[in-house]
């Protein structure tokens, strides 16, 4: 139901993976109505300019994985435009790229609202690792390659980087492994999932920017994956035997935009 924003209430909303056509009428409906929109840094300027010329924009994101704002602060700003005791009460809209319930704080944020009485409603948005494959023409799981499908994030811990979460036993064969924020050190991220258990000649694609027209991809394996292959970030990388991009489909795409090392 694609009702207005309603003023006093908080929408945790997804912005897609960076192309307004990849926007869900909900998040389109809201992105008009909302008096007040809180953006990540992530959320292209193409989804931005559907805003209402009348919202109040106050990015909210992180430069260089450093926050502009703390997670608290970001609280306070939802409790003062649509807390209890706003005056005037408005609609605030929390506006995160991809998914908000894929590897965002949004969880932080829930609890933020339900402590302080604030109404919220939350749209799911399409999450990177879909708008990858589709952009990739190749699916995530496969009956014959891949009937798990893992989402991690990487991330760097007393100088090392890890990949979390951790898994026991050996990696499946049978899997896909999406590694969102994977960091820029994807020769070091490679040789931990070599060690890990993952087969060096496993396939895999680094797609920067996906469905933007800056979108870079990189098709390679794990054991030749190099640091200065992948394009700028923000970075999605894709691992697993389901991961087969044929010659007719990488070169259906531009050829600045994908760069095939087998």
């Amino acid at each position: 139901m694609n009702t207005p924003a309603q003023p006093g209430t908080v929408y945790l909303v997804g912005a897609g993976p960076g192309d307004p056509g990849l926007l869900t009428l909900r998040a389109h409906s809201l992105l008009q109505t909302s008096d007040v929109i809180l953006p990540d840094d992530l959320v292209s300027d193409e989804v931005l300019a559907l805003a209402s010329p009348s919202a109040l924009v106050i990015p909210v994101g992180k430069r260089c994985g450093q926050p502009r704002i703390t997670q608290a602060g970001i609280h306070a700003l939802m409790l003062e435009y649509a807390g209890p005791q706003a005056e005037p009460a408005r609609s605030v809209l929390r506006l995160k790229s991809g998914d908000p319930l894929i590897f965002g704080r949004a969880g932080e944020e829930i609890a933020f609202l339900r402590e302080a009485g604030i109404p919220f409603e939350i749209v799911p948005g399409i999450t990177a690792a879909f708008a990858v494959a589709a952009a990739l023409q190749t699916p995530l799981t496969d009956r014959s390659a891949a009937s798990k499908l893992i989402l991690a994030t990487a991330h760097h811990a007393a100088g090392k980087l890890e990949l979390t979460p951790k898994w026991a036993g050996p990696f499946p064969p049978d899997a896909t492994l999406v590694i969102y924020m994977p960091g820029r050190r994807f020769r070091a991220l490679a040789d931990d999932l070599i060690a890990d258990g993952i087969d060096a000649e496993t396939p895999c694609v680094a797609v920067s920017r996906a469905s933007t027209p800056e979108q870079h991809v990189h098709a390679t394996t794990l054991a030749r994956i190099e640091d200065a292959d992948v394009g700028p970030a923000p970075v999605l990388l894709l691992i697993g035997h389901a991961i087969q991009l044929t010659e007719a489909i990488l070169h259906s795409m531009a050829p600045a935009e994908t760069v095939p090392t087998r």
